[in-house]
């Protein structure tokens, strides 16, 4: 499987997968008015503004630069990942997370998704973003990461735990009921506290789907610099000695690419030997 990554720009912005393209957790404020969270999300919190979504990526990209990197199948042709990130003053969302704020040295890796069956991508789009911060002189990236509960963490007395949601569900939370079962999946008192301190009203609930597991985030080398039970904040930290080795390794597959298309070439041009001109 063939993969290459690229930076977004505004003429790629229709190729991204249609939740990308339409969810505006991280990038719109939910401390408006409830008229206003009423016109964007809807009744219940489902996030989705398209219209939004592409003219937040235009400012960025007009003020600061690339945010977002996506990768692509080199078979279909179709983005089968993507990562976004941002100074945390163009993210609404990033002050309100229990264990925010993000340092102002930082930029904020908001999220890396991928499409099913292309899981290893998560990674080659986190390297294609640190290579492109290094560049730009950035020193550090930090995350909210997401921790899942499992049914173990429940206790031996405590209610069965629901198996967690599909994705597709948990995304599509378009009605009260819906909201109120994600609610009992999480269900703990200060999962329900941390929401409502986050919203600032019960009806507008988490985006799943647009946030990084703690997991992938310590796998990849991040530091826990703010523990919590549920949302802890990761950084990692950003040097000329990292952008240093990017060019040196970068520069050594495009040799590796040029010798063997050079041998590719000496192949085909070599006379076979007892062949008479």
């Amino acid at each position: 499987m063939s993969l290459a990554v690229t930076r977004l720009d505004l003429e790629s912005f229709d190729s991204l997968p249609l939740h990308t393209r339409r969810c505006v957790f991280w990038e719109v404020d939910p401390g408006s008015t409830r008229e206003a969270e009423k016109s964007i999300f809807g009744d219940f919190g489902s996030f989705e503004s398209e219209f939004d979504k592409e003219a937040w990526i235009s400012g960025v990209l007009l003020e600061w630069g690339t945010c977002a990197q996506v990768a692509i199948d080199g078979q279909t042709g179709k983005v089968v990942g993507n990562a976004f990130y941002a100074p945390p003053r163009r993210v609404p969302r990033s002050t309100l997370f229990p264990t925010s704020p993000v340092s102002a040295d930082a930029v904020l890796l908001t999220s890396i998704r991928t499409e099913p069956g292309f899981e290893e991508a998560a990674p080659i789009l986190l390297d294609s973003v640190v290579t492109d911060l290094v560049r730009r002189g950035v020193r550090a990236i930090e995350a909210f990461g997401l921790v899942r509960i499992t049914p173990e963490e429940s206790g031996p007395h405590s209610e069965p735990t629901p198996a967690p949601a599909e994705p597709e569900a948990v995304a599509e939370l378009g009605a009260l009921e819906s909201m109120s079962e994600e609610m009992r999946l999480w269900a703990d008192e200060a999962i329900v506290e941390i929401t409502r301190a986050m919203h600032d009203s019960p009806q507008v609930g988490l985006c799943l789907r647009c946030m990084i597991d703690a997991d992938f985030l310590k796998d990849s080398g991040f530091d826990l610099i703010a523990s919590h039970p549920r949302f802890p904040r990761f950084r990692l930290e950003l040097d000329e000695g990292l952008g240093w080795k990017h060019e040196v390794e970068h520069a050594l597959e495009k040799l590796v690419v040029m010798a063997a298309l050079d041998l590719a070439g000496r192949e085909r041009t070599a006379v076979p030997v007892g062949r008479r001109h």
